[in-house]
């Protein structure tokens, strides 16, 4: 089990690369940019795949994958590109993590 939660982990923080990636390559125009967005479009969700292989409920690793992915793209968009990130966004971003957290206890893998 402890693999599982490595790879969906490991899904939740790659999200973050491709989206950033995916970004500067609309913005630059540089193909070279399309490399790690494709490279992390395929390696992200095999990794979700591979957590729900080594026996994690396909409803709590994608819960936790989404969860990660969104926390982690929501901070390099704040912290990179300088997105707003206001209170609003602050708390519906942590009701996210809250339910995760209550699938895990309550229901989880």
């Amino acid at each position: 089990m402890e693999l599982a939660i490595l790879w969906m982990v490991l899904a939740g923080l790659t999200e973050p690369v491709w989206v950033a990636a995916l970004k500067k390559y609309n913005s630059s125009g540089n193909l070279l940019w399309g490399i790690p967005v494709l490279f992390f479009m395929v390696f992200d969700p095999m990794c979700l795949s591979w957590a729900t292989d080594a026996g994690v409920p396909v409803s709590v690793a994608y819960s936790v994958w989404v969860s990660i992915g969104t926390v982690t793209t929501g901070l390099t968009g704040y912290y990179i590109f300088k997105d707003s990130l206001n209170r609003r966004k602050v708390i519906y971003i942590f009701m996210i993590l809250v339910g995760v957290v209550g699938l895990q206890f309550w229901g989880g893998a």
